[in-house]
């Protein structure tokens, strides 16, 4: 009998079970952000970039933490480049805003050596999720600067022999004044291409010697999704989270609606007070 009473309590907590998670994952239905994804939608994928010689990287990540420690996750973020001294990582951007209420808004960017970039990324993000922020977009682009530098090198060698060509023609004139204004527009213009091609050469290398990072932050809780590993933490969240979405909707309705409606009580009420009533007719009887 005693075995039998507990198997039918393990049935009964099973169906409760089954019957909260239901409601969470129904709440999650109502509540959650568009962005919703499937997933930890707090981890940075793991994706392995392979170093590829050649190639400049760019790297972009957004977090969302609560509203008072985004000023405390900003600068763990800037001391932990710092620590890397200025070889290694230089701060070249940094803004704090204070938008409203709780709600705040900031950026950090960075200029990283390359071979470090992708861990220091992953400690940022690490370092939000300890502070109990989320990671809510990351973004990570790759240009192809060595393939460009070998062009614009190309480039530049057939615009120097387009010039010893050139030189050679103005000193073989015959003083024809036609044709000398015509070589050296084009000597200038073959000047340009290879003042041109050298800045974008020391752009490229640029590029490859050091990576940029930007973090922005923004204030608010992380992306409503129902977590498995906690699925009573998650329909509480879902359900709070529910709660103030409809209050905030009712007060919305309520301050769209309610001038309206105290208009038409204020002219009921003057109707009522200065407007006589209209005289009533005397019966036939």
């Amino acid at each position: 009998m005693i075995v039998i009473a507990v198997a039918a309590g393990e049935a009964t907590m099973r169906r409760r079970m089954t019957s909260l998670m239901v409601l969470a994952a129904m709440l999650a239905g109502c509540g959650k952000a568009a962005e919703d994804t499937p997933g930890d939608p707090q981890q940075l994928p793991d994706v392995a970039l392979t170093a590829a010689p050649g190639v400049a990287f760019t790297y972009r990540y957004a977090f969302r933490l609560p509203f008072d420690r985004v000023a405390a996750a900003q600068e763990a973020h800037a001391q932990a480049c710092e620590r890397l001294g200025t070889a290694r990582c230089r701060i070249t951007g940094m803004q704090y805003r204070v938008l409203g209420e709780k709600r705040i808004e900031g950026m950090l960017s960075f200029r990283l050596a390359p071979d470090i970039a992708r861990r220091f990324g992953k400690a940022a993000e690490g370092e939000v999720r300890t502070a109990g922020g989320a990671l809510v977009d990351a973004e990570i682009t790759g240009t192809d600067a060595g393939r460009d530098i070998a062009a614009l090198t190309a480039q530049r060698r057939s615009d120097a022999a387009a010039m010893k060509q050139v030189e050679a023609d103005l000193a073989g004139t015959d003083g024809k004044a036609g044709d000398r204004i015509d070589l050296q527009e084009r000597r200038a213009e073959l000047q340009r291409h290879r003042a041109a091609a050298d800045a974008a050469i020391a752009d490229r290398r640029d590029s490859l010697a050091a990576t940029p990072m930007t973090f922005t932050y923004a204030s608010g809780g992380g992306i409503g999704t129902f977590d498995t590993s906690a699925p009573f933490a998650s329909a509480v969240g879902l359900a709070r989270d529910s709660v103030v979405l409809t209050i905030t909707i009712a007060l919305g309705l309520l301050g769209l609606a309610g001038p309206p409606v105290l208009l038409g009580l204020l002219l009921w009420w003057l109707g009522r007070r200065f407007v006589p009533p209209a005289p009533q007719r005397p019966s036939d009887g």
